[in-house]
């Protein structure tokens, strides 16, 4: 699997309750979805899971048929990992990637450069200087909603070029650039790649991620051409929505 269960997280923290106003998954939650998204399931217990590279996991979460709905980050001591499934219930989340990482603890080595650099410059070091500094973590959680099967099935963003002239003169690129296919859907069936671009859908263009959605709509059930480029080559397909 890409991805192991939080089980050697659970292991190394020690489990507490605490309020929702204390838990700082929650109080250092931010939204990343506009709409209500939440678990097609009643009442879902959240799989939480150890992320290893974030970009990577946030691809394979959305090609697996995940969208975002938020993350936490913050830094703190031992937090227990119970902490992100109670929040993770109340948003009701399928899936939930937790990533921990040390922060704040002066290494061996790097006390040794210390102490040359203050014998170098004729300093002391005082007790305090000395101390090994409590255990401190980065903490960083994603919180992912399963969603409907799609009509198409690909996430997109819109890309700009910068001009010389800095800020005011950025243009956009033609289309929308493919940034993730979803396992099983038409895109995959037609042969979509990460990375290509999209042009246009039955000769309409694709402005931006709002016009894809209004076009997929539009042709809902139908076989339609998609006009693109990959790798700069233009290149034709058809999908059945």
């Amino acid at each position: 699997m890409w991805l192991s269960m939080c089980l050697a997280l659970a292991c190394m923290l020690t489990s507490q309750r605490v309020s929702a106003e204390e838990n700082p998954y929650v109080t250092h939650y931010q939204a990343q979805n506009q709409g209500n998204l939440h678990s097609l399931q009643a009442n879902p217990e959240p799989q939480l899971l150890s992320g290893v590279r974030r970009d990577d996991d946030n691809i394979r979460m959305l090609e697996d048929g995940y969208d975002l709905m938020g993350f936490s980050s913050f830094e703190a001591g031992e937090v227990p990992p119970e902490l992100a499934l109670d929040h993770g219930r109340s948003l009701q989340a399928d899936s939930i990637l937790v990533y921990v990482k040390k922060a704040g603890n002066t290494s061996p080595a790097s006390k040794m450069e210390m102490i040359k650099e203050a014998v170098k410059k004729g300093q002391s070091l005082t007790e305090k200087d000395m101390a090994a500094s409590p255990g401190k973590y980065r903490y960083y959680a994603s919180f992912w909603a399963k969603l409907p099967p799609p009509l198409l099935g690909i996430h997109v963003i819109k890309l700009v070029q910068k001009q010389s002239g800095g800020e005011s003169e950025r243009m956009p690129t033609p289309g929308v650039r493919v940034i993730a296919v979803i396992h099983g859907s038409s895109a995959e069936k037609a042969g979509l790649q990460r990375g290509d671009q999209l042009l246009s859908i039955n000769q309409e263009k694709v402005e931006d991620a709002a016009t894809l959605s209004t076009l997929v709509r539009k042709y809902r059930g139908k076989a339609v051409k998609l006009e693109m480029e990959r790798q700069s080559e233009p290149l034709s397909l058809e999908a059945q929505l």
